[in-house]
């Protein structure tokens, strides 16, 4: 790890965010007497059928219905960015998404060498059909319109949006909804990012980019003001890539997404997701996903929470 990552890492093991505790229904549900959607009722059978399928000896990697022959197959982004995957190389077992890959992939019975990464778009990933990988992992965020086309695996992280924006612009010193209305905006295209520019902040003429590396050009070079992203992120661009910028508020929940999280992206009725929840499922209940995050993505200042 280089100097200027173990620095950073530092900063961000210095930060918590100290918005309040947001607190997420793992249901999914807004209370306890809705009755179970057709497709919450579909996700807790394929965590049922991991259990068995695992119990039963049918996640055994010789048993596995993977793309390749004994090689477990992750896709991820094109590039890839700290504090998800350091360097740009998912290989390396740095970053949170990297260090999660390779623990659930031992999780499973896969050595490090038998774990083979494909490059995808992010956009290109979220379409019907067959995927030539096993699953794809770029913090997808689980939504019920990606969900209809797409599977999804457990979450395997919960992070708050929260707004990048250039200093002295209006958005660094908003405290409404209103007031960040006043700047001028840019998202990578498909992502729920834009949804929530768009559907809860409400702005208007978005510029929209085809990957996060053009959003951060932009915005270095004074084309947009501002930007959403998952807090971990916006601790990592903050702090190395966007030198003039600052986080300015974290984000509420968008409403009925409570709990959905980030989680690995499959082709629509994968026979594989059920092991692989399996396989979150016990590091999740080992505390491995927990140690990895503190270790990666945990934050902390004092950051305000921007609500309407």
């Amino acid at each position: 790890m280089n100097t200027r990552l173990l620095a950073l890492l530092t900063v961000l093991a210095l930060l918590i965010v100290a918005c309040g505790g947001e607190t997420t229904d793992d249901e999914g549900t807004t209370d306890g007497t809705e009755e179970a959607t057709d497709e919450e009722a579909s996700d807790e059978a394929n965590e049922d059928a991991g259990d068995e399928a695992a119990e039963a000896g049918d996640c055994e990697v010789d048993s596995l219905p993977l793309f390749a022959d004994g090689t477990l197959t992750i896709a991820t982004g094109e590039p890839v960015f700290p504090p998800w995957m350091i360097d740009d190389d998912p290989t390396n077992g740095e970053g949170f998404e990297s260090a999660v890959a390779y623990a659930l992939a031992e999780e499973m019975g896969f050595s490090a060498d038998q774990v083979e990464w494909v490059r995808t778009e992010f956009d290109a990933a979220i379409t019907p059909g067959d995927k030539d990988y096993d699953f794809n992992m770029q913090q997808y965020s689980i939504t019920e319109e990606r969900d209809e086309v797409v599977d999804f695996s457990v979450p395997y992280y919960e992070s708050q949006k929260s707004v990048i924006a250039l200093n002295g612009t209006p958005a660094a010193e908003a405290t409404s909804f209103e007031e960040l209305q006043a700047g001028t905006w840019g998202a990578t295209v498909g992502t729920t990012d834009l949804d929530y520019m768009e559907n809860v902040l409400e702005l208007e003429d978005v510029a929209v980019f085809d990957t996060q590396a053009d959003v951060v050009a932009a915005m270095v070079a004074g084309q947009i003001d501002a930007t959403v992203a998952a807090l971990p992120t916006a601790l990592f661009l903050t702090a190395v890539e966007i030198e003039d910028a600052t986080i300015a508020a974290v984000l509420p929940a968008e409403e009925g997404t409570e709990g959905e999280g980030i989680g690995l992206l499959f082709s629509e009725g994968s026979e594989l997701k059920p092991c692989v929840d399996a396989a979150l499922t016990s590091l999740d209940e080992a505390g491995t996903l927990d140690e990895l995050a503190v270790e990666w993505l945990q934050g902390d200042g004092d950051i305000p929470l921007i609500e309407s």
